[in-house]
């Protein structure tokens, strides 16, 4: 099983930016990983997957040109780096990882962090 941390979460004024962190430990090998996010009253949503090798990524259109998903293998960590960020993105962010390709379905990840809220003020 692959263990997930969340980090870098926090408070921030809108138009700023925040990178999150997902380290992974246990066996990463071939896990894509991808943010997902929940606000309140809302349902999870998928924000950013990539593929294990990182040459595949995919965006939700809300976050397209905004956030950057990435992942250094040798600490086996991701990032999603946060800019412009908008009122809209406030929601607690989870990152999942799954064997195999990338998606933003969170009924097919078997591994979860446990989240890091993101608040996004005016």
């Amino acid at each position: 099983q692959v263990h997930l941390v969340e980090s870098g979460g926090g408070s921030v004024q809108a138009g700023g930016s925040l990178r999150l962190s997902c380290a992974a430990s246990g066996r990463t090998f071939n896990y894509a990983i991808a943010w997902f996010r929940q606000a309140p009253g809302k349902e999870r949503e998928g924000v950013a997957a990539i593929s294990w090798s990182g040459g595949t990524t995919h965006y939700a259109d809300s976050v397209k040109g905004r956030f950057t998903i990435s992942r250094d293998n040798a600490k086996s960590t991701v990032f999603l780096q946060m800019n412009s960020l908008k009122v809209e993105d406030t929601a607690v962010y989870y990152c999942g990882a799954k064997r195999g390709i990338p998606t933003m379905d969170g009924h097919s990840f078997a591994s979860w962090g446990q989240g890091t809220q993101i608040t996004v003020f005016s």
